[in-house]
C-alpha cells in the first residue's frame, strides 16, 4: 500500500488542505476523512471480492457531496501499519488536530490538521491495552483517552501531547466519557472487553481536579449483572443542571444522569427504549440545534434516530428512524445542518460490517444516496469525521 507521492499528488494534496480551510469550499464538494481496513475473508466472499491481497489499513480522504460529479473518489489515500487496528479519529475542540486510536497497539496518533502531507506522530501508551474514545476538555487543554481492556484513562496536554497523568478504574472497562468541568466531574462509561465476554453496567464518577474514583451509577433497573453495556456518554449542550446521555450497547436503551445540586450526585434512568423500534446496539449520540435535536446510531440492523429534545431535554421524543446499512455507527454532520453521512460498520462484526456510507438528507429525513467505494475495494470504514471546512463537532 506504500506509494510514493509525486508532484501531482503533493499538488492535490496542497489544494485540498487549501480548500479544507475556506468556508466558501463547501459549494462544490464535502471532503471526508475515514480511517478504513480489510473486511474479514467471509466478507469478502460474500461480496464476490477475492483479489483483496494482504491485509490493509488506511485513512481515505473521499469527496461524499452526492450533487459533487467526484461523489465517492478518493482524494487522498494514507497508508497505516496493517496490524494497528485503528478504530476511531477525533478532533481537538478547535479541530487543529486529528487524534487516532488503536485497538491494536499501545499507541496514539495525532496529526495537525493544517501540516500537509499529514505527518502522523505516535504517542506511547504502554498502559492502553484498547484505546478508545479521546475527549477534551471544554477549554482544550486537556485531552483524555479511555483504554478498554486495560481499565484507566490517559490524561495529556492538547498543547504539547505530553501524558500528565493516568486514571486507574479497576473492575472497569472504560470506553466512553465526558468532562463537566462546572461541576468537577468526569463520567466514563464501563462497557465491555475486547472479547465482547464481560459486558459492564456502571457510570463510573470521578472528580476531575484530583482524578479520584468518587462513585459508580448503575445504568440498569435489571438485577446484577445486568449486562447491559454502556458504551457513548455526551452531555446535553447548556444543560444546568448537567445531563448526559448514554447508550446501552447491549440494553437497547437510552439513559439519563442528572446532576442533582442537592446531594452532588447523578439521578439516572431510563430516557428512552430503543427495542419496540428495532433498535439493537446503540452506539454514538450527537446533538444540534442547541441541543434541541438529538441523533443516535444503533448498528443491528442499521439505523439513525432522530429525537426532539425541545420539550425537555431529558424526555426524549422520537420523530423518525431512519434505516441505514447494517453496522451504522459514526455520523459526520455537515455545519449546514443538511446532511449526515453516516458510517455503516461496527468492528467487523457478522451482520455490522455492511461497509458503506448512508448519505442522509437531515432535512428531508430520508436515505437519498450510498457512497460504496470502501466497501466495493474490500474495506470496511471504522469511522468517519468531515474535513474542518464541513464537520459539525455536534456536542462533541
Amino acid at each position: 500500500m506504500k506509494r510514493p507521492i509525486g508532484g501531482s499528488t503533493m499538488a492535490l494534496i496542497a489544494t485540498i488542505i487549501a480548500m479544507a480551510g475556506l468556508s466558501g469550499a463547501a459549494n462544490s464538494e464535502i471532503l471526508a476523512m475515514m480511517n478504513y481496513e480489510s473486511k474479514p475473508a467471509e466478507s469478502l466472499k460474500a461480496l464476490k471480492l477475492t483479489g483483496s491481497g494482504e491485509r490493509r489499513e488506511g485513512i481515505a480522504i473521499i469527496d461524499v457531496d452526492p450533487k459533487a460529479p467526484s461523489f465517492g473518489k478518493i482524494l487522498v489515500d494514507i497508508p497505516l501499519p496493517a496490524d494497528l487496528i485503528a478504530h476511531h479519529i477525533f478532533y481537538d475542540r478547535n479541530m487543529a488536530k486529528a487524534y487516532i486510536t488503536a485497538l491494536g497497539k499501545p499507541e496514539l496518533h495525532v496529526f495537525k490538521m493544517d501540516e500537509f502531507p499529514y505527518r502522523l506522530r505516535r504517542i506511547d501508551v504502554p498502559k492502553c491495552e484498547m484505546g478508545e474514545d479521546v475527549v477534551f476538555s471544554e477549554d482544550n487543554r486537556i485531552w483524555y483517552l479511555t483504554c478498554m481492556n486495560s481499565g484507566n484513562v490517559y490524561v495529556g496536554d492538547t498543547a504539547t501531547d505530553k501524558i500528565i497523568g493516568l486514571i486507574d478504574i479497576p473492575g472497569a472497562n472504560p470506553h466512553g466519557l465526558v468532562v463537566l468541568s462546572d461541576i468537577d466531574r468526569l463520567l466514563v462509561t464501563s462497557t465491555i472487553t475486547g472479547d465482547l465476554k464481560t459486558p459492564r453496567e456502571e457510570l463510573i464518577v470521578i472528580k476531575a481536579s484530583t482524578n479520584e474514583v468518587v462513585g459508580r451509577l448503575k445504568m440498569s433497573t435489571k438485577k446484577s449483572p445486568s449486562g447491559v453495556a454502556p458504551v457513548e456518554v455526551l452531555r446535553v449542550p447548556g444543560s444546568d443542571p448537567a445531563i448526559v446521555y448514554t447508550t446501552n450497547m447491549f440494553g437497547a436503551a437510552l439513559w439519563t444522569a442528572i446532576w442533582n445540586p442537592g446531594n452532588k450526585s447523578f439521578d439516572v434512568a431510563e430516557a428512552f427504549n430503543l427495542a419496540p423500534v428495532d433498535g439493537g446496539v446503540p452506539l454514538e449520540i450527537y446533538f444540534v440545534n442547541g441541543g434541541k435535536t438529538m441523533y443516535v446510531t444503533t448498528a443491528n440492523p442499521g439505523q439513525l434516530h432522530i429525537f426532539d429534545l425541545s420539550a425537555d431535554p431529558a424526555k426524549p421524543k422520537l420523530v423518525k428512524s431512519i434505516k441505514t446499512g447494517q453496522g451504522a455507527h459514526h455520523v459526520g454532520l455537515t455545519k449546514d445542518g443538511r446532511y449526515g453521512f453516516v458510517q455503516n460498520s461496527f468492528i467487523n462484526l457478522p451482520g455490522m460490517r455492511d461497509g458503506s456510507v448512508s448519505v442522509v438528507d437531515l432535512q428531508a429525513q430520508k436515505v437519498v444516496a450510498s457512497m460504496d467505494t470502501l466497501k466495493n475495494m474490500g474495506f470496511n470504514p471504522n469511522c468517519i469525521v468531515l474535513l474542518p471546512a464541513w464537520n459539525h463537532l455536534a456536542g462533541h
